[in-house]
């Protein structure tokens, strides 16, 4: 059976949703996946919507991006939830931000996973580290990749001169893929 699935990683402009998803793109790569990865951004940059798509397949006939429908949606910011919580498919996972969205539950034939990332974040020391937290979930709910191969691909994304940040980001990623995803 092939599998092909399509993320779509949002927030605002300075949230690394680029780097993100970069990062998730590499990581699929390096667990042999065929992948298409296609960053969307406003000319406001810092500020403003910031989106991209992975579109990840067994095959090599990974299909474009601009899907009509998203197995998983990554909300960082209020925004980006109310802009692609349409776009999910039946079944397909919200995973939001709650330190910057509502936990609110619009549709019922979609699953939800609200988390405090930016607090998580926070408390760890480095609000910039929100993006690889969120990644840890979605690799938590996606079973799709692991966080070993995260972690690689966090190595070689990372340009030289932030690799000081690496174990930090490496932390991040653990927190995310580590949050206890039952609710309270």
């Amino acid at each position: 059976m092939i599998m092909e699935k399509n993320f779509v990683i949002a927030g605002f402009g300075g949230q690394g949703v680029l780097l993100a998803g970069e990062v998730l793109a590499n990581a699929f790569m390096l667990a042999n996946k065929y992948v298409t990865w296609y960053p969307c951004y406003g000319a406001e940059m810092r500020g403003g919507t910031v989106n991209c798509e992975i579109v990840v397949n067994d095959s090599e006939d990974v299909s474009a991006v601009n899907k009509k429908e998203a197995d998983f949606v990554i909300a960082l910011n209020q925004a980006s939830v109310d802009r692609f919580i349409s776009k999910i498919k039946k079944g397909g996972w919200l995973i939001a931000n709650s330190s910057l969205a509502k936990e609110i539950r619009t549709r019922a034939d979609i699953n939800y996973l609200f988390a405090p990332v930016t607090k998580l974040a926070e408390n760890l020391g480095n609000i910039k580290m929100t993006n690889i937290l969120a990644l840890g979930l979605a690799a938590k709910v996606s079973k799709l990749v692991s966080v070993e191969t995260l972690a690689e691909a966090l190595d070689n994304v990372i340009p030289a001169h932030r690799k000081h940040l690496l174990p930090l980001n490496l932390k991040a990623l653990k927190i995310g893929y580590e949050y206890d995803l039952l609710p309270a």
